[in-house]
């Protein structure tokens, strides 16, 4: 499910009205633990967090004149997903997130590479991705892709 919404609220309200709470609560998480000189936007049809071209310039390898992403979260039709790229190419910090998992869910931990799938609203585990979210900053992220992508 890609949204077309052009706005983060607009996303937000556009939501199955059972998720929208879920969604504004993660949304509030993030940015209050997000590093400074990451940017809130819509990026692949979901609500993302980037590092804007103004301080990546060369922007996401794939496709450059987009911004390099970082952390977005959507509403699919089965889940809510959040995706963390800094897992994805981090093993520790993939390795940091499984383990601490069980200490904030009750729940199987359903988690592909960088993808966290989230069943139902009120099994999101907002303190651990508030955790994770200020785990990396910009700068670390940045060298971080550039080691595990741009080869």
């Amino acid at each position: 499910m890609t949204s077309k919404a052009t706005t983060v609220d607009q996303y937000i309200n556009e939501a199955p009205e059972d998720r929208r709470a879920a969604l504004q609560q993660l949304r509030t998480i993030i940015l209050e633990n997000l590093p400074e000189g990451f940017q809130e936007c819509i990026s692949y049809g979901m609500i993302g967090y980037v590092v804007p071209h103004s301080i990546y310039p060369k922007g996401y390898h794939c496709t450059p004149e987009l911004p390099l992403p970082f952390m977005s979260f959507a509403s699919q039709k089965n889940s809510i997903n959040f995706y963390h790229m800094g897992i994805y190419a981090k093993p520790e910090l993939y390795d940091w997130f499984v383990s601490e998992y069980p200490k904030h869910s009750k729940q199987k931990l359903d988690i592909g590479k960088s993808c966290l799938r989230i069943k139902k609203p009120e099994n999101i585990p907002f303190e651990l991705i508030g955790e994770l979210a200020k785990k990396m900053s910009v700068a670390e992220w940045i060298e971080t892709y550039e080691k595990a992508f741009n080869k």
